[in-house]
C-alpha cells in the first residue's frame, strides 16, 4: 500500500524559509561532545580520531563512521536507543537567544505580512536535536538518524546527511514536498507555483560542510549567512567563505533581540515583503499576456478555418482573389491547414484555373504552404 504524502501548497502570503545547520550554528560545539563521548569513556579528540580513521581505512562516509562508532562504544555501557539520544540532546547548549529566536522571528514576519518557517539541515543526529528545548520550533528537522529494532535499540542508519546531500532538502522545502521519500520533489513546477522560491530562503551555517547549500542559495538570489562564535570572535572561516563568495553576510551567532544577526534577518524579511509584491505584479502581468496570446491564437485559428472554407466554396475568380488576399495575412499554418489548401488548389476549378496569377502563385509558393503544392 503506497503512502500518501503530506505536502505544503503555496499560500496567499510570501513564505521565508530559514534553514540552519545545527552544530556551531545554533550550538557552540558538536552535539556529540556535549555528554555522549564522555559517557563512553573517551576523550573528544581520540573519539573523532578513531571515527575518522575508520572512515579513511574503509572508504566510508565520515557520518556513517561516527554513527557506527557511537553504537559500538555504547555497548555494555547503556542502551543505545532514541530516549538515550534525546536525553543527551537535552544537555546540548545553545547560543545566546536561540531559545526565543524562532517565535520572535515568526512574529516579526507576521507583522510584515510574511510567513516565516524554520528548518534544520544538519549532519548531526536528529534524535539529539529532537531532545533540545527548541525541537518543536522547526517545520522539519533534516538530520542523520538511526533505524531501531522492535525493542527500540538503534541498529542501522535510517538517514545519513553529508555536506552534498544537504542540498536535496532545499529543493524539498522549495516545493513543499517535505517527506524524504516523496518523489514529487523531482516534479516540474511553474515558477509562479513554487511555494518557497530560493530567493526567499535564508541559509545560516558556520563551515565548509554548508558550502553546497550556500552556493545553491546564492546562485538563485537567496541569502546565505555565515556565523561565528561570539565568545571566541574567530572569524577565519567566515572570512574565507566571504572571499570565496559562499556567503553574502556574516555575523556573530548571537540570536538575542537587536543583535547583528537579528537585525540582518529582519531586514531580509522586510526586503522579501517588498520584493514579493513586485514579483506578484510580474506574474499577474505575465499571466494576462499569456492569456492574451492564447486568445489571439484561438481567434486566428477560427479566422483561418472560415477563410479556408470560403476558398473551398469559392464560385468565382473574383471571390478566389479576395479570399487569397485575406489568407496572405497569416504566416503560421498547421500541417492540417496546409493539406486543406493543397486539396483546394487541386479540386476547386476557381482556384486551379488561376493558380498562375501573381497573387495566387505567390501565396501557394510561400514558405508556409509550398511543400503541399
Amino acid at each position: 500500500m503506497s503512502k500518501e504524502f503530506l505536502r505544503k501548497s503555496k499560500e496567499d502570503k510570501p513564505v521565508v524559509a530559514i534553514c540552519y545547520d545545527f552544530d556551531k550554528t545554533l550550538s557552540p560545539d558538536d552535539m556529540q561532545v556535549q555528554g555522549y563521548i564522555q559517557s563512553v569513556g573517551y576523550e573528544v579528540e581520540s573519539f573523532w580520531k578513531e571515527s575518522n580513521g575508520l572512515a579513511e581505512e574503509n572508504d566510508m562516509d565520515q557520518n556513517l563512521a561516527y554513527m557506527f562508532t557511537m553504537i559500538q562504544k555504547a555497548h555494555g555501557k547503556f542502551v543505545f536507543n532514541r530516549e538515550a539520544l534525546m536525553d543527551y540532546g537535552a544537555k546540548v547548549k545553545l547560543f545566546p537567544g536561540v531559545d526565543t529566536w524562532f517565535k520572535r522571528i515568526r512574529e516579526y514576519g507576521e507583522s510584515k505580512g510574511v510567513i516565516v518557517e524554520h528548518y534544520i539541515i544538519s549532519s548531526g543526529l536528529k534524535e539529539m536535536i529532537e531532545g533540545t528545548k527548541v525541537a518543536d520550533e522547526f517545520e522539519k528537522i533534516y538530520a542523520s538518524s538511526f533505524y531501531y529494532d522492535k525493542d527500540g535499540v538503534a541498529q542501522w542508519p535510517a538517514q545519513v546527511i553529508n555536506y552534498t546531500s544537504k542540498t536535496q532538502f532545499l529543493f524539498r522545502i522549495e516545493k513543499g514536498t517535505l517527506d524524504v521519500n516523496d518523489f514529487a520533489v523531482n516534479d516540474y513546477f511553474e515558477p509562479e507555483n513554487i511555494r518557497i522560491p530560493f530567493r526567499n530562503m535564508i541559509y545560516i551555517g558556520d563551515s565548509d560542510t554548508d558550502i553546497p547549500c550556500m552556493k545553491l542559495i546564492n546562485t538563485n538570489s537567496g541569502y546565505s549567512i555565515g556565523v561565528f562564535n561570539p565568545e571566541t570572535q574567530d572569524k577565519r572561516k567566515v572570512y574565507k567563505m566571504m572571499e570565496d563568495k559562499r556567503i553574502k553576510y556574516f555575523a556573530p551567532a548571537d540570536y538575542t533581540e537587536n543583535s547583528e544577526l537579528d537585525i540582518l534577518v529582519k531586514s531580509i524579511i522586510e526586503q522579501t515583503a517588498s520584493n514579493e509584491k513586485l514579483v506578484s505584479f510580474h506574474y499577474k502581468n505575465q499571466k494576462e499576456q499569456l492569456n492574451q496570446n492564447i486568445n489571439v491564437e484561438v481567434q486566428e485559428v477560427k479566422e483561418k478555418e472560415k477563410l479556408i472554407l470560403d476558398l473551398e466554396n469559392s464560385n468565382s475568380f473574383a471571390r478566389t482573389h479576395f479570399v487569397i488576399s485575406k489568407l496572405k495575412a497569416f504566416n503560421n499554418w498547421s500541417d492540417k491547414e496546409r493539406q486543406q489548401l493543397k486539396q483546394i488548389a487541386e479540386k476547386n476549378n476557381q482556384v486551379s484555373y488561376i493558380k498562375d496569377d501573381e497573387d495566387i502563385a505567390f501565396f501557394y509558393s510561400s514558405d508556409t504552404v509550398q511543400n503541399f503544392v
